[in-house]
């Protein structure tokens, strides 16, 4: 009998149909947990994925920057489930342009999504998190929260943010069988990194130590470390999954 590592669990993912976020929602499912995703648009995708794995994959279609709807939709879990067990925050936007440039609301839109719908997510899952004395945080933060880019200060701050939030829960929370650990992604073969200039892509490889770009499934593999019991003596961490582009 094949022994699956989040049978029984119940994880929650941001940003589910597409990309990074979808290839983590795969490998919990193959794990055996059940798994609920958010999506804004993608509803093919979703439909798709929910079909896949039908029973173990339930999507929700809204935007996480709905302080209402995200709260709803964990209190909705913990009802029907009577726990959650994993919050991966993966959901994210890139609005790009010089600061010279860049309009309050391109500024605020990243913030919003990136950084503040991952603090309230987190308030709203500690709740039966703390009541259950157990749980696992992943922050999806970036390369570019670490080394920033011209052109990318609303998104740099938001994945620097999101850094720093992680390690003060991890530090709120710990004591009670919590951890809260971040990803810090390099170049990853997704919609957002296809859609950058050729110029750009040859750049990034040329300084990447192991001359490819990273798959979505890679970042995955990360992921379902830190929420697993495999993991249990680390938090407040981030882990940067580059390929060597980054090695500070």
């Amino acid at each position: 009998m094949q022994n699956l590592e989040f049978k029984d669990k119940v994880v929650l993912v941001t940003g589910g149909s597409r990309g990074i976020g979808r290839a983590i929602v795969e490998r919990f499912a193959q794990e055996g947990a059940t798994v609920w995703f958010t999506y804004r648009s993608s509803k093919g995708e979703a439909q798709e994925l929910e079909e896949k794995y039908a029973g173990k994959v339930k999507g929700f279609q809204g935007d996480v920057a709905d302080a209402t709807a995200m709260e709803e939709l964990v209190n909705t879990i913990v009802k029907e489930h009577g726990r959650i067990d994993v919050l991966v925050n993966n959901a994210g936007i890139a609005r790009d342009n010089l600061v010279l440039r860049m309009k309050d609301e391109e500024w605020q839109q990243v913030i919003d999504v990136n950084l503040t719908a991952a603090f309230r997510l987190i308030k709203f899952v500690l709740k039966p998190m703390l009541k259950q004395r157990s749980g696992a945080i992943v922050n999806m933060s970036s390369i570019v929260g670490l080394t920033s880019n011209p052109g990318q200060a609303n998104y740099a701050a938001s994945k620097a943010g999101l850094i720093a939030l992680t390690k003060a829960v991890a530090k709120e929370v710990g004591k009670r069988n919590i951890r809260v650990n971040a990803i810090a992604p390099g170049f990853i073969e997704t919609d957002m990194t296809a859609s950058l200039p050729e110029q750009v892509k040859k750049e990034y490889l040329s300084n990447i130590a192991l001359g490819r770009f990273g798959k979505p499934e890679e970042v995955a593999e990360v992921v379902l470390f830190l929420a697993s019991d495999r993991a249990s003596y680390i938090t407040g961490q981030t882990i940067v999954v580059c390929g060597g582009l980054y090695s500070g």
